[in-house]
């Protein structure tokens, strides 16, 4: 069997980020290996759990998403961020991409899309 997939999320919402930790850790090829509630913490946390998939929130209390993928991106170039973001906004989803992220999905999205698109962030 493969390694799982090394996910980390930064999310500022608590319920949201552990709801979301513990629905992702039901699947059998993924880990999720840090949660955090702040920006600021991006670029520290991918140096110290190498994940391979970084869940980015658009809306962060410090650095906002759009500028805590810029500075995991530079920090880490092998890790690829998937941006979410409470609303369908055109503007924040083309920040994220501008800033990195190699997708943006909305938070009311089904899990399964979700879960979809870290297995395809990993594989690029």
């Amino acid at each position: 069997m493969n390694a799982p997939i090394r996910v980390a999320l930064v999310e500022d919402n608590d319920v949201f980020r552990e709801a979301l930790e513990m629905l992702l850790g039901l699947e059998p090829d993924l880990e999720v290996v840090v949660a955090v509630a702040d920006g600021n913490d991006a670029p520290a946390l991918c140096r110290e759990h190498s994940p391979d998939v970084v869940l980015m929130d658009y809306r962060l209390p410090g650095l906002d998403g759009v500028q805590a993928t810029r500075q995991l991106v530079e920090a880490c170039p092998e890790v690829a961020v998937v941006g979410l973001t409470a609303s369908a906004n055109l503007r924040e989803v083309d920040a994220l991409l501008a800033a990195g992220a190699v997708a943006c999905l909305t938070k009311d999205e089904p899990l399964e899309d979700i879960v979809a698109a870290i297995r395809r962030a990993a594989e690029q």
